[in-house]
């Protein structure tokens, strides 16, 4: 017989979203558009869980990335992030080494929690999702471990949560200190959307399937048997 005092009181990230284990992005970038500019930096924040199920940031991986051959860079762009795309101290690299650096730390922990691929988490998340794939598509790159589509995005969260989609004002409204002096570094971003995401999942009411469905006549099995559409 199994001891019940030896079970976790909680299910391991495995099980908390079918497998995929989220991932805070940001990118800083050379403009708006995915299919043209530049990829610049580039920062993932795994999301960990602790003893007590409560999700906390984990370690950051990140680079500054070399404008891939044949992408533009919007000086306006610049001007917004401060990014000196020449600036000798920049450690900038090629586009297919700086996946590298931050795919394989996310591979890792994707594989310490038992999951079978990393999902995306960010503020406006398609748009890191798109430069991501962009990236990916453009030195074919076999390993990405990241849900090519499906996202988790913090803007739709801190919506929900606070009545707040701008990032700084939904770090405040969370608790958070913003300083907009770091604003727009990848890592800085990065690191504030995984620490909303925590708090606002951590907050978050655990629906058990069989809880009433909040629309008349629907079945609570309705979002499970479309959960293959994926």
């Amino acid at each position: 017989m199994t001891d019940t005092h030896d079970m976790p009181a909680f299910k391991p990230m495995a099980e908390r979203f079918r497998s995929y284990l989220p991932v805070v992005v940001d990118v800083e970038t050379g403009g708006f558009d995915w299919t043209k500019h530049a990829l610049l930096e580039i920062a993932a924040v795994p999301i960990e869980i602790d003893a007590e199920g409560r999700f906390f940031p984990g370690a950051v991986a990140s680079a500054h990335i070399q404008p891939a051959p044949g992408t533009l860079i919007d000086p306006k762009s610049l001007e917004i992030t401060g990014i000196k795309v020449d600036h000798p101290l920049r450690g900038a690299l090629p586009e297919r080494e700086g996946l590298d650096k931050v795919f394989m730390p996310v591979r890792a922990a994707a594989k310490r929690h038992g999951c079978q691929r990393a999902i995306l988490v960010g503020h406006n998340a398609h748009f890191d999702l798109n430069f991501l794939n962009a990236a990916v598509n453009r030195v074919q790159h076999k390993r990405n471990p990241f849900h090519p589509f499906s996202v988790f995005d913090t803007v739709t969260m801190a919506g929900m949560a606070y009545g707040q989609t701008v990032l700084a004002r939904a770090i405040h409204a969370a608790g958070l200190d913003w300083d907009q002096r770091e604003a727009h570094s990848a890592i800085y971003d990065a690191e504030r959307t995984a620490q909303l995401f925590c708090i606002i999942a951590n907050a978050w009411p655990r629906l058990e399937t069989s809880a009433p469905s909040a629309t008349p006549g629907a079945s609570a099995g309705t979002i499970g048997a479309m959960d293959g559409a994926d």
